[in-house]
């Protein structure tokens, strides 16, 4: 009879199932940041997997209506977020002083591995260089919400030059707005556009209007939000327990603006933070925001993300195999962007980065995570409806070229982002203990927590002088 009182439903077990997880890291969450090393993205995912389908089979997302809908605006709603934290964190006058290193990393690099991701597509999936390239466009940008896992709020971000961590987080701010014409360049290719109708379509619509647009809207929202905010602050109109809310109600405001006008919500979103930013020291400096964010939202999501991975299709659609998917991981891994940042040091391009093993850490630091499943879904509603609204299945009635674009790009770059957030995830651990093998035994402290000087082989004097040098 008491069995008849069970109702797991699927928001019900979701509350159980989010929240254990997030009581149980919470409960030791400086001892995994600080002395195991570790992020909460990866240990969400394995969680995920643990839960879903393909394991305990509690956490079934698509079955519970889990729509491709519901992924894009969870998506976007979580990178926007980001990228707006991302522009208040960032240090006063920090684009002005460094643009030209940013510049460097947004387009150079950007465009190297978007070329260099496509040509590894086309070589291993049999695909024509236009799929190729809208695929990869998905894979271009630096995710933010994983690169603020690794990069903030955690011991080991103490230990890498501030000059380089704020060099990645401005970057993953910026790049995924900019993917945007990088995604539809390629979309424009696949969709045959005419002369007339790229011009159109691409440069007037998605590089003046959606980016440039977007830009000065995120501005002009940041500054007019920011003399509002210290108008009642000043004045002392608004309580304590509201600072924080009113962060986070402006980053939505701030994406839900940018959706409703068609500009891109990423860019609108980092420029309202840098806007909003101005004249304060450090908006977010004494309160938990970051924290929360990384705990509450990006956690929860990326449990989500490993029940819902789509273990099936990593053998079923046409041309995708497991040892592909593996080759593809590793070549992105090694190619994307290690080569062009490598080079881009050698020939003193990017001043900021001081040493080699800086530049390895730049190139090799690029995860691939929710930013990358955004644009895939955008890519795939693009293909199936010409909008920015996807479908349940790509339909039948598509040309070939298009079906099977639409049909390959999720599975493809699931794979890629789960194997990027373990990667990039565990890799703060492999750097710490290769940093701690490397030292002789005399001069090396414990490894668990008590690592606590810059990583060998990075110039650590960061003074204001030298920075500014640039």
């Amino acid at each position: 009879m008491a069995w008849s009182q069970l109702e797991p439903t699927g928001p019900h077990v979701t509350y159980v199932t989010l929240t254990f997880f997030l009581i149980l890291y919470a409960l030791f969450s400086l001892m995994i940041r600080n002395r195991l090393h570790l992020s909460e993205p990866p240990l969400a995912t394995l969680f995920g997997i643990i839960i879903g389908p393909r394991a305990l089979n509690l956490l079934r997302p698509y079955e519970w209506g889990f729509s491709d809908e519901i992924i894009q605006e969870m998506t976007r709603l979580i990178v926007g977020i980001q990228c707006f934290v991302v522009g208040l964190e960032l240090p006063a006058g920090y684009l002005q002083k460094k643009w030209r290193a940013l510049l460097v990393l947004l387009g150079p690099v950007m465009t190297f591995g978007w070329l260099m991701c496509g040509m590894l597509i086309m070589f291993l999936f049999d695909t024509d260089f236009q799929t190729a390239l809208t695929i990869s466009a998905c894979l271009t940008p630096t995710d933010p919400v994983l690169a603020a896992s690794v990069l903030s709020n955690s011991q080991f971000s103490t230990r890498v030059p501030k000059r380089i961590r704020d060099l990645l987080s401005a970057e993953s701010g910026c790049n995924d707005g900019i993917s945007f014409p990088f995604l539809y360049l390629g979309l424009s290719l696949l969709l045959k556009n005419t002369a007339s109708g790229f011009f159109t379509k691409w440069f007037l619509v998605t590089i003046l209007y959606q980016c440039v647009v977007g830009v000065l809207l995120g501005i002009a929202l940041g500054y007019i939000f920011n003399g509002l905010y210290r108008f009642s602050h000043s004045r002392e109109w608004m309580g304590r327990a509201s600072y924080l809310a009113f962060y986070l109600l402006l980053a939505i405001f701030s994406i839900g603006l940018a959706s409703v006008l068609g500009v891109d919500d990423f860019l609108v979103a980092f420029f309202a933070g840098r806007g909003f930013a101005h004249n304060q020291k450090n908006p977010t400096e004494g309160t938990a925001l970051p924290v929360i964010i990384d705990l509450l939202i990006n956690s929860a999501f990326f449990i989500f993300f490993g029940a819902m991975i789509p273990w099936a299709s990593f053998n079923a659609v046409d041309g995708i195999t497991p040892l592909r998917l593996v080759a593809l991981l590793a070549l992105i891994l090694l190619f994307r962007r290690i080569p062009i940042v490598f080079t881009l040091f050698k020939t003193k391009m990017l001043p900021s980065v001081k040493t080699t093993t800086e530049a390895l850490f730049v190139g090799h630091f690029g995860p691939m995570g929710v930013g990358a499943l955004f644009l895939a879904i955008e890519a795939r509603a693009q293909l199936e409806t010409g909008t920015s609204l996807p479908l349940p299945h790509p339909p039948n009635d598509l040309p070939v070229e298009r079906q099977r674009t639409a049909t390959m790009i999720w599975p493809l770059v699931c794979f890629i982002v789960l194997g990027s957030t373990m990667i990039h995830g565990f890799s703060t651990l492999a750097v710490s203990i290769g940093g701690h093998l490397a030292r002789h035994e005399g001069e090396r402290a414990p490894l668990i927590g008590a690592e606590t000087e810059g990583l060998h082989g990075m110039f650590h004097d960061d003074s204001e002088g030298e920075d500014e040098q640039e």
